[in-house]
């Protein structure tokens, strides 16, 4: 992973297991076939396939560890390009022909996971599907990485515009308040099949609970608790498809204490058991 600072370049690798720790620039993560899991000086994420984390220059650790194959597609930007392409779509074209190369400050982007949309799928799958036969094409490289930073850079402002809805006066501290409220919400992405305490994620978001309450139901509509079971819910969908996995599997897969308690909970969210959902598919 020893690349210069200033450039723009991908890794795409295949594994099973997998462990890294180091510094890395601005990069957005992908993964396919299985899941990923990051720890940064902020928080942790779980990479799932259909996200993408998006780390800002800075260390991290990376591992691995599943049964099948995981294919990663991870992009790295170099130093300087989201300042570039930013000023680029936010200022009036006169001033960029005055003073073309003007520095402007450094953007923060919110450290968290990302749903993947459909042009940033396209994006990402056009590099992916080309990067060998214009490897050589720094050109055609360039252009690709501009467009993929744009498109990253539009969904930046949309989460600028989701912290507006935290009530606090300043501008400052409705960012803060909305990465630490992200930080709880990725920590219980990766963390919702264990036994999680509300004392934990307000922790790990450096928040009371009380306050941590407050603004993840105003962000996202819903409470941690509520969370946590909607993501056991599907996953435990995911799992009864597989006929491999038994209903005692399951359960502590999904980190119940016994399937009584699995059972009680699934019922209760859809209405009928688990063994019933099984059948019917």
């Amino acid at each position: 992973m020893k690349k210069e600072c200033s450039s723009n370049f991908v890794l795409h690798a295949k594994s099973k297991q997998f462990y890294w720790e180091g510094n890395g620039q601005l990069s957005i993560k992908t993964f396919t076939n299985g899941n990923a899991h990051y720890k940064t000086n902020k928080g942790f994420f779980a990479v799932e396939e259909n996200r993408y984390l998006l780390l800002n220059k800075g260390p991290y650790t990376i591992s691995i560890d599943e049964d099948n194959v995981i294919e990663s597609f991870c992009i790295f930007f170099k130093e300087g390009l989201a300042e570039e392409v930013f000023r680029n779509i936010n200022e009036s074209t006169m001033i960029l022909l005055s003073d073309p190369f003007k520095e402007i400050d450094s953007i923060g982007f919110f450290e968290k996971t990302y749903n993947t949309d459909l042009i940033l799928s396209s994006q990402i799958k056009t590099i992916k599907d080309n990067i060998t036969f214009f490897e050589n094409d720094p050109l055609w490289l360039d252009e690709q990485f501009f467009k993929l930073m744009q498109t990253m850079l539009f969904e930046h402002i949309n989460t600028l515009q989701e912290a507006e809805s935290i009530l606090a006066i300043k501008r400052s501290t409705r960012e803060e308040l909305y990465r630490r409220i992200s930080i709880a919400h990725d920590y219980i992405r990766a963390f919702y099949n264990h036994p999680i305490k509300l004392q934990d994620i307000a922790q790990v978001a450096c928040l009371s609970p009380n306050h941590l309450l407050r603004n993840y139901s105003r962000i996202y509509g819903k409470t941690p608790h509520e969370h946590i079971s909607e993501f056991r819910i599907l996953k435990s969908k995911q799992l009864l498809s597989k006929i491999e996995f038994n209903i005692t599997d399951i359960t502590y897969e999904l980190g119940f204490s016994n399937p009584a308690s699995f059972s009680k909970m699934f019922k209760q969210h859809v209405g009928i058991s688990p063994l019933q959902f099984r059948n019917k598919k």
